[in-house]
């Protein structure tokens, strides 16, 4: 929740909710900043659902970040997927996520540079 002279503004639950709210251009900004990030990471391709496949859901999660210095909170908002739907061997076969820890990046670096 943000703080703003003593009132309380939620974030909004769902995109319907968002633009219902009075910081609505604030957050179909944060929409589009979204959106166009996705697009110039190129996290997905658009293709045709085969018919006999269901498709993944997916729903906006909105956050307010609040400012330290005194400036205008930032307001985000992610699009993320509804994962949880889908079922091992029949919507995928297996994840990988590569993860690197800066710690470990580090000491191979230091291992590297040492040799």
């Amino acid at each position: 929740m943000l703080a703003e002279e003593g009132n309380f503004n939620k974030e909004p639950k769902s995109y319907c909710e968002a633009l219902k709210s009075p910081e609505s251009m604030e957050w179909l900004s944060a929409m589009k900043e979204e959106l166009s990030s996705l697009e110039e990471n190129r996290t997905w391709e658009l293709v045709e659902r085969p018919k006999n496949l269901k498709t993944v859901q997916n729903r906006w999660v909105f956050r307010v970040k609040n400012a330290t210095n005194g400036e205008k909170p930032r307001y985000k908002a992610r699009l993320v997927a509804k994962g949880y739907v889908q079922q091992k061997g029949i919507d995928y076969n297996e994840t990988f996520g590569p993860v690197a820890r800066y710690d470990t990046v580090r000491m191979l670096l230091a291992l590297a540079a040492s040799r």
